[in-house]
């Protein structure tokens, strides 16, 4: 079954960044469970994260394959993605953009991590 790490767990950001790719080999049923975890924030900032597909792991393309909800707090943000109409995709990033606004620091600050799991067949069967 596959899993990976998109973003390493304790990952700090302070503005726009992008994952290395991953690449998507032995993965069977093409859809994946995303799971994004927020660890630490500062108040008054925004996090903006999406998940972008390539054939090559180079070109990316111009939309991403799935947009996270724009998040405010420490959570754990669970999201599915169906990758299996979409034979080409062959390695996945995730880009993400931090804005702060208010007093204060105008840096922003997330910890945060990404992971993908590979939704296995039986628990597709059972949907």
């Amino acid at each position: 079954m596959f899993e990976a790490s998109l973003v390493p767990e304790k990952t700090v950001i302070n503005g726009k960044g992008e994952s290395a790719g991953i690449e998507l080999s032995g993965i069977g049923t093409r859809i994946l469970l995303l799971v994004l975890h927020i660890t630490d924030i500062v108040e008054q900032e925004s996090l903006d994260v999406s998940i972008w597909g390539s054939a090559d792991g180079s070109a990316w393309g111009d939309k991403p394959l799935a947009t996270f909800p724009q998040k405010f707090y420490r959570s754990e943000h669970p999201l599915l993605l169906d990758l299996s109409a979409r034979p080409e995709v062959k390695f996945l990033r995730a880009r993400w953009e931090a804005n702060r606004w208010g007093r204060g620091s105008e840096t922003p600050m997330f910890q945060f991590s990404l992971s993908a799991r590979e939704v296995p067949a039986e628990m597709l069967s059972q949907a």
